[in-house]
Formats: structure tokens, sequence, C-alpha cells
């Protein structure tokens, strides 16, 4: 049946080789994941309360290893890890988000909270590895889709699905009440062998995992008898479960004693680099927004996360009707009992046991758009909205993504452009302006206001938007306005130009 998701319709994992090998690590258990999958979450969770481990290495920028506890200081997900660089030929900047239902953010707190010693193992995200990845939007957690696009392809199509997304939920997310722990992993190995293939990665990844494995084998080497838990991107899975089992050579920073934790890169001499936490929110998480790597429509999600499918499924419904009759577009109880039908309609079907992301926005689609749409319904693929997309359509994608936004805890180090901005808006009595302010440019303390607004503005910092003043220095006006606007994304922004 269309969407299945049993386990034995995924061909079984390929044999792990290094199983016998007497030289292989057996304490290093490796859980391949996709990011920001709830499901991914829960099993990273179940593994480390079953095998309490020594370790717990996961995917994520070594170069804050000396600062996880600025991670776990009790802020409001998601936040990200802003990683940027300079030197005379390159600028980079990336973003790691974590949200309550990214694996690695579990891996971290429940590591944490069971003993564990946890370890980011990846190479600093200002590292030459990550140089082909410059674009705004990017994210050290893109996985390179492109080179296994015609595995999920095929298996699109055995499913009968229309997006790889559709095709994790039904294989992963949404599925039925018996399987356990031990089918997810099977499942998911099975997957990530596949995906993979014997394609060679680049050679940006390539570093990467031979960075990656040299920390596992350090870990394997400290442990002892007792395991080591490796998180990381499904994506790498096989290549580092091969590299991590080779009994010679080392990786990148990696010391002749086969205990030592590898090197962790510093910027070179002349260039600037580092790390700084920065809030985030579910809108630049969502896919359709722009983000490469994880899940689309991050608020359905979030409740799948806390609730179940059931509940994210009937949330998801009501999420949709509330935005759309706020916006004041018609939705009736009708409606609403239509869209409902279709979609339980839908996912028994496409044999889901119970609503998906898709069963549902198909039934609402179907129930209140009557018009014909000129391009296909975007949760069909993947990528932005593109202009011309029906009204309905938009809201709805609105609705999946939610509007939750992270807030730093007060305690986490920030840049001083952060601190400095704030003392000077709340000198100059900006700090909580609700109303136009006008400007005096001819007094000293309009001038001063409107400096600071002119600087803010060059930066790109949100908050106020001029709207009336001199065109040019020859211009003969004398006053500005200025309006408030949403500060959503304030601080973010002053730490990224920090």
């Amino acid at each position: 049946m269309p969407g299945t998701s049993r386990a034995g319709d995924v061909p079984p994992p390929a044999p792990d080789s290094a199983a016998s090998d007497s030289s292989a690590p057996d304490s290093a258990v490796f859980l391949g994941v996709r990011h920001h999958s709830p499901a991914c979450a829960r099993l990273v969770g179940r593994a480390i309360e079953a095998l309490r481990p020594a370790y717990v290495l996961v995917e994520g920028p070594a170069d804050m290893n000396d600062r996880l506890d600025e991670l776990l200081l009790g802020h409001r997900l998601p936040v990200a890890v802003f990683s940027h660089y300079r030197d005379e030929t390159r600028v980079a900047t990336s973003w790691a988000p974590l949200c309550d239902y990214s694996p690695e953010w579990i891996a971290l707190r429940e590591g944490h909270a069971s003993g564990a010693e946890v370890r980011f193992i990846d190479l600093p995200s200002w590292h030459p590895a990550f140089a082909e990845r410059a674009d705004r939007h990017t994210n050290r957690y893109a996985d390179a889709e492109a080179r296994y696009a015609q595995a999920t392809r095929r298996l699109c199509a055995h499913f009968a699905v229309d997006s790889v997304d559709a095709l994790w939920d039904g294989l992963f997310e949404v599925t039925a009440p018996d399987d356990g722990p031990d089918d997810l992993r099977a499942r998911l190995d099975a997957y990530f062998d596949l995906v993979r293939g014997d394609a060679e990665a680049d050679a940006g990844d390539r570093a990467r995992e031979e960075y990656m494995a040299s920390w596992v084998r350090a870990a394997v080497a400290r442990a002892g008898q007792r395991p080591v838990l490796v998180v990381t991107g499904g994506f790498h899975q096989p290549a580092l479960r091969a590299l991590s089992y080779r009994s010679s050579g080392r990786g990148e920073g990696e010391s002749d004693r086969p205990s030592a934790w590898p090197e962790v890169p510093t910027p070179p001499d002349g260039a600037l680099g580092g790390s700084f936490l920065v809030p985030y929110s579910f809108r630049q998480l969502d896919a359709f927004a722009g983000y490469q790597s994880g899940m689309p429509s991050p608020g359905y999600y979030q409740q799948l996360w806390e609730g179940g499918p059931q509940a994210a499924a009937q949330g998801l419904l009501r999420s949709v009707a509330e935005r759309l009759r706020t916006r004041r577009i018609p939705v009736s109880t009708a409606d609403l009992i239509a869209a409902r039908s279709l979609a339980q309609g839908l996912a028994l079907m496409r044999g889901h046991p119970y609503e998906s992301r898709v069963d549902v926005l198909d039934g609402l689609a179907g129930a209140l758009i009557s018009d014909d749409l000129e391009q296909p319904l975007p949760w069909s693929g993947r990528g932005t909205l593109g202009a011309g997309s029906h009204p309905v359509v938009v809201e709805m994608v609105a609705a999946c993504a939610g509007d939750t936004e992270g807030r730093l805890h007060p305690d986490t180090p920030l840049p001083p452009l952060v601190h400095d901005v704030a003392g000077q808006l709340a000198r100059l009595g900006l700090a909580d302006a609700d109303e136009p302010v006008t400007f005096d440019l001819t007094a000293e303390a309009g001038l001063a206001r409107s400096r600071v607004l002119h600087r803010l503005r060059v930066l790109g910092i949100p908050g106020f938007t001029r709207v009336s003043g001199p065109a040019d220095g020859a211009d003969p006006v004398f006053t500005e306005r200025w309006e408030p606007g949403p500060a959503s994304g304030r601080e973010a922004a002053l730490i990224e130009a920090g």
C-alpha cells in the first residue's frame, strides 16, 4: 500500500563487516539520525537510558566543547550555535540549530544527566571543510542530499509518495504503536545504508568524517569496557563505522596516543573566528523558508514530539483553522469536518496507522481550495514557497511552521556589541518605544538618537524603520520620524553583527 511503513518493507541493513574484526571497538554504538527528527530524538534518549555510556559523542563543532555548560543554561529553545570566520580571502558564517526534538540536543541533555561525558566531535564550523557552504541560509547540518537524491527518488517511487519528507514520516515518524526502538533502529540503519550507498563523499565531508572517527577511537580507548554512543547525521554513519574500526592511521589533529583527544583546530594567524549562541525561531528552521536540512513544518513536529502523531494531526488541523480565521479567510465547521474525513481516508488508503502531516494538509487543501492551483502543493516537494502561491496554502504553511521563538538565558556570554546597543537605547529612551518617534535634528538629543538608529539600520538590526526625514545632506528638512516594529531577531542580529 502507498505509504506503508512496516520494517519488513525496507531492505535489512548491510552486515557490519567490522563486527568480526578483532581490532573493532565493540563498545562503540553508532546511531545515525536525521536532524530535527522526533523519532530519532526518542531513540537517542532510550539508547542513553539503556546503555549508560561512558561517552556520548555528538556531531557538532568541537571548538564548543569547553563551553558546553553554556548550552545547558536553561534557554528557551530553539537556539543555534552561530559561527563566524574572516581572513583576507574568505568570509564564512554558519548556524547549528537545536530545538526540543533535535537528536543532538537530547544527546547533550540526557547524556549529561546520565553522568556521561559529552563531546562535540565535528570540525569547527569555520573550517575549510565547510567552505563550499557559504549561502546565508547554510547550516552545518546540511548533509548533501543531492548526492543521494537518486536513492531517495527510488524509495519515494517504491512507497508511492511525492517527497522525501512524506517518505520519512511514513517510515519513521508516524508508525504503528507496536513498533519498538529495535524496529526503528533497524529501519534507520537500512535507510541510511541505502541512501549513502557506495557514493564517495566530497573532500569536505571526507575530512569531517576522518576527524569525527578519530574522536570515536579516542573515546573507545578511554572508556574501557563501558559503551560509547555516537550520534551523527545518518549520511555519515556508514563511513564513520568503517573509519572508526580502522586499526591504523590517524585523522586530522589526532595524537600518537590512542586515548588522547584529537586536537581542535584553531583559526590561522591573522584570521578572526569564533562561536556564540544566538536565539533562533521556528520560521528559521522551516524548510519552506529556505532551511537546507532537517524537517519542514517545525510547529507540527513540536506537537508530534510532545503529544504523539494523533495529537499532532488534530493540533495541525486546529492551528490551520485558527490562522485562516484570524486572517478572515472563511472556514466553516462543515469545511473542517470534510477536511478531517479526507485526512482519515487518505491515511487509511496510504497505510498509515495515524494521519501524517501530509495526510492532514492534503485533506485541508481538498476541503478548502476549490480554485485551480497554478503550482503543485509545496509539501509535495521541498523548497521555498513560489510566487503566486494560493493564499490558503501560504497560511497553511505558516500554521505548520508555528511562531515559537527562542530566548537565551540571561547568563549567556554575548559579544560586547549587544550590551553596548542595549545601553545606548536605554540611555536615549528608545529601549521600550512602542509608538512612532520624531527627532529634531537641530538639537543634540535628537541628533544622538538619529545617529544610533542609523547605525542599527546600516547593520541590518530589526526594531525601527525610518519613514521620513532628509533625503541627503543638502535637503532642508530638520526632522526625522521612525516607527518601532517587531524586535524579533534583534538579539541574534546583534550577535552576528558583533
